[in-house]
């Protein structure tokens, strides 16, 4: 078993690649320069199975991708409006969780999912119908951008929504002996990988699903790019396409595999690729090379920039707090605290309070900020401002300072792949701040 990594990566993420592939009798396993721990496999990890498939290494958020589109419009020509474009798009665009507009989305992949081969997913069709063109949360986006090029693009970023989540639910749960309908244990982050072999029935089921999922993707992404060629009165003059959560059958060392990539792009000699950075920095257009180097990281490469800190480490953590109800006041403390101590006072009634200025006050239960994060978010945004940025939405887990820097990971992967074109960002849309969505990659 062969096994490659590329940039400086956590040796944790490193020793989830290692117990994956040896789990599965692997030919190879690929860590890229924007990996980082995942659950059981690592983000930016591609392994080779021979005999297997793996529904906790392609993960929840099956055929999450990539798509960028070159447009028939200048920059020039566009950017003083693109503060009215965004705000259209951000009117548009349904991000998060549910639909905020009722624009008609229709298209081919719906009915495949309704006579689809695996039985069980025909149920979701109508979940899947209604989130057809939504994109999700996170790091899922839409942007603008400036290309080195003169055009203006479109980039995106998100996967297969609840449909490839409740997929996946579905066959991990069937992996612990539950129905597709039900939700098994998710597990710890470093469990060791859920394996079906490929000539079983579940292994075949899963394929057949998997597919099934990330034409749903593909489609989804389809329908937000063209709705936002109609928002720009553009049209397409050049698209690159790719999944990076999804399993392909290829040929390796000699060997038939299926290569299992999370969070991680495929990079053929002469392949292109979409990868983003964060939300302030520059995106590129890259193609793969025809190194011999490449055939050693199995022709993958990175998918982003890669996280240098958690959600809660950049953003805080939000929970559910008992604040003072008094006009102007800020004071508040953990729900947790508050019970504590107002059970530790035998009170009872809802006039108990623990603000010192407003002691004949009372306090109510709401979600809010528990834990202050590292990204000053206001900063973030008057920076964004002062390169031209327009952002919707957004929020600090998304910062670039939590981020690696993406021209240092690329560096990693020099020798395999070269950047066609570089992307400068002069809009970006996004959930809003604390949108919770289960369905990011």
């Amino acid at each position: 078993m062969r096994i490659e990594v590329r940039g400086d990566v956590d040796a944790r993420a490193i020793e989830q690649l290692r117990r994956c592939a040896q789990a599965g009798d692997a030919v190879a396993g690929v860590l890229c320069a924007d990996g980082h721990v995942g659950y059981s496999q690592p983000i930016g990890g591609a392994i080779a199975y021979p005999d297997h498939i793996s529904p906790s290494g392609v993960g929840y958020d099956i055929g999450c991708g990539n798509k960028a589109v070159r447009t028939d419009l200048l920059t020039e020509d566009v950017r003083a409006d693109v503060p009215r474009l965004m705000d259209e798009v951000a009117a548009r665009v349904s991000f998060g969780m549910g639909r905020k507009n009722d624009e008609p989305v229709d298209h081919p992949v719906l009915d495949q999912i309704l006579h689809a081969d695996f039985r069980p997913q025909r149920k979701l069709v109508h979940s899947a119908r209604n989130q057809l063109g939504t994109v999700g949360a996170g790091n899922h986006y839409v942007d603008l951008f400036a290309g080195d090029d003169g055009h203006v693009w479109v980039g995106v970023h998100f996967g297969s929504r609840g449909f490839g989540h409740k997929t996946a639910s579905g066959f991990l749960s069937m992996a612990q002996g539950g129905r597709f309908d039900e939700r098994g244990s998710d597990g710890e982050m470093d469990s060791p990988p859920v394996l079906f072999h490929v000539d079983s029935e579940i292994g075949q089921s899963y394929i057949a699903a998997m597919e099934l999922a990330g034409a749903y993707a593909y489609a989804g992404r389809d329908v937000v790019v063209d709705k936002v060629l109609e928002i720009l009165g553009a049209r397409s003059l050049h698209e690159v396409h790719n999944h990076h959560n999804y399993a392909w059958r290829e040929e390796h060392h000699g060997v038939d595999c299926w290569v299992v990539r999370k969070g991680c792009t495929p990079a053929f000699p002469g392949q292109e690729g979409f990868v983003g950075a964060s939300m302030g920095e520059d995106a590129v257009i890259l193609r793969g090379t025809d190194a011999a180097a490449g055939a050693g990281l199995l022709h993958s490469t990175v998918h982003g920039a890669g996280r240098v800190m958690s959600r809660t480490q950049a953003a805080g953590k939000v929970g559910t707090r008992a604040e003072c109800n008094a006009r102007d006041c800020s004071f508040w403390v953990t729900w947790g605290q508050f019970r504590h101590e107002r059970d530790r006072a035998g009170a009872t009634n809802d006039r108990f309070t623990l603000c010192p200025d407003h002691p004949d006050g009372r306090m109510s239960k709401r979600r809010g900020r528990i834990r202050d994060g590292l990204i000053d978010f206001a900063a973030v945004q008057a920076d964004l401002a002062t390169k031209g940025i327009e952002l919707r939405g957004g929020a600090a887990d998304e910062a670039p300072d939590a981020y690696k820097r993406l021209d240092v990971v690329l560096q990693a992967h020099a020798d395999t792949v070269e950047i066609l074109h570089r992307l400068t960002p002069i809009g970006v849309a996004m959930a809003a701040a604390d949108t919770v969505d289960p369905f990011k990659d």
